[in-house]
């Protein structure tokens, strides 16, 4: 296990490193000049010289790109390019409002994905299977920003059980956090859990056919120690390393459903730097999407240990 982890900590390392020189390099390819576009077409020729001199744009490219990787190495992304704030502080406010969105969105598409394909395939052909693939199907039809917006009319506007604008300054505790939370990961959570209900029917079914299956219904064990003990545990592996895997389509989903529930997070932290052009910023925020995507597939590597003991880790 230990050689293992090594491994992919070390194969994540040169991930990153390969992701970091392809963002930087790709932001030099815009034709525009940062300087010029963050601080206006009527920026005086001075004002432009001593904006690059501080954000080090007057090097050459392979300085520039080996004080971006120090930097990297040392914890330091840079300063933003509109605020010169540290950008590491500022992902550092952000990033906890997008972990507990993909998190919340997680746990509610998994808790509803999860059992409602285990019951369609155990009542195939049933019309709980019917009403189960049309849920799965009206959820890979419905656009994230879309849905979001219904909630927020049904939900906030006309029963008004949830804010509108979600502000981090209103304070309060954990509970009206969780308050705040439940409307967005609802939002991102149903079109997971429409995903994770036709995964888990097709998997169930494969699973259902099996023989070892067969033989345990013929030795007379209950349905359910067949359906949920013996299936099931088989049924998980494909379905956490596909939820694995969408953790990409999650943060992507994130940015959209943080711009409509206007909720701070990475996502809005991005789409307004892609707005007001700040390159540094686009990076840094690019580079930690990659980071929370290599973290969360280890993890989903080590866990298929504890759905299935035969697995071996060399």
């Amino acid at each position: 296990m230990q050689g293992y982890i090594i491994k992919r900590l070390l194969s994540a390392v040169f991930v990153m490193w390969a992701v970091a020189t392809i963002v930087f390099f790709a932001m030099r390819l815009i034709p525009a000049d940062p300087a010029q576009v963050v601080l206006g077409d009527y920026a005086s020729q001075e004002l432009i010289d001593a904006f690059r001199q501080r954000m080090g744009l007057n090097l050459p490219i392979w300085q520039q790109y080996s004080n971006f990787i120090t930097g990297l190495l040392h914890g330091d992304l840079g300063r933003s390019m509109v605020t010169n704030q540290a950008i590491a502080e500022q992902i550092a406010f952000v990033f906890p409002y997008t972990l507990s969105l993909a998190l919340a969105s997680l746990i509610v598409g998994a808790a509803i994905g999860i059992p409602l394909g285990v019951v369609t395939a155990i009542r195939r052909n049933t019309i709980i299977d019917s009403l189960g693939r049309f849920f799965a199907l009206a959820g890979f039809s419905f656009p994230g920003f879309y849905l979001g917006i219904l909630l927020l009319i049904i939900f906030s506007v006309q029963l008004k059980w949830f804010p509108v604008v979600h502000s981090v300054t209103d304070g309060g505790g954990f509970l009206e956090h969780l308050h705040k939370l439940i409307l967005p990961a609802f939002s991102l959570g149903l079109i997971q859990a429409a995903y994770i209900t036709r995964l888990t029917r097709s998997a169930m079914l494969e699973t259902l056919s099996q023989d070892y299956v067969r033989t345990a219904h013929a030795k007379g064990l209950p349905k359910r120690v067949v359906f949920f003990k013996h299936a099931l545990r088989n049924v998980l592996i494909p379905v956490v390393t596909a939820m694995g895997l969408y953790t990409g389509s999650i943060l992507g989903g994130a940015v959209l459903t943080e711009t409509v529930f206007n909720r701070p997070g990475l996502g809005k932290l991005l789409v307004g730097a892609i707005a007001q052009r700040d390159y540094t910023l686009i990076q840094s925020g690019v580079l930690m999407f990659a980071l929370v995507v290599l973290i969360v597939n280890l993890l989903v590597d080590l866990s298929y240990g504890i759905f299935d003991p035969r697995v071996k880790y060399d």
